[in-house]
């Protein structure tokens, strides 16, 4: 009789299921050098895989199941991301350390991770809007519009368009939401 084979290219050819776990039954988190391609072959093989059986997969690679309303295609990727930790090396504890303090400091703070634009004094930002030319003036102490000060650019944003706006963004400061595109963008 012949010992049995724990190889996954041998299981793939043999028709049994190719196991995403590896030798060591995803016990050890240690990285590996696995042949590249076979790796990619097994993470494009998630996809096929029935949702519980990526659950099952979930909770041997985490050892905690995935979290309640995680969408099919975050359990892939969450796998798909712990495979490629195992065989190239995930980060450092320290790293792991460093990104929980900065997550803990983002949700306390409510700050953005996104770098602000500075505006120096003496800018002058033009917004078209309503067959119109809006022209702002950044001062030191807040901003000009039409001969009047405001303390920030929101207010004026509302009183161009008579609607609730970010200032920040109705004057292309800050990234378009992804779903605006052409008129809708432009108003």
């Amino acid at each position: 009789m012949k010992p049995p084979v724990h190889d996954a290219s041998a299981r793939r050819y043999s028709g049994e299921p190719a196991s995403v776990l590896g030798p060591n039954g995803g016990r050890k988190d240690r990285p590996r050098n696995p042949d590249l391609a076979e790796l990619d072959h097994e993470i494009a093989g998630l996809v096929d895989r029935p949702t519980q059986e990526l659950r099952h997969v979930w909770r041997t690679l985490h050892h905690a199941g995935p979290p309640l309303g995680l969408s099919r295609d975050l359990i892939i990727r969450g796998i798909a991301d712990k495979l490629q930790q195992r065989a190239h090396g995930g980060p450092s504890r320290a790293l792991q350390r460093r990104l929980q303090t900065l997550a803990g400091e983002f949700d306390r703070d409510g700050a953005s991770f996104e770098p602000a634009v500075v505006l120096r004094t003496g800018t002058t930002l033009v917004r078209q809007w309503g067959r119109q030319a809006h022209t702002v003036l950044i001062r030191e102490d807040g901003f000009e519009y039409e001969g009047q000060r405001y303390r920030s650019l929101t207010m004026i944003a509302e009183r161009i368009t008579g609607a609730h706006w970010s200032g920040p963004r109705f004057f292309g400061l800050t990234k378009r939401a992804s779903g605006l595109s052409g008129d809708k963008a432009d108003r």
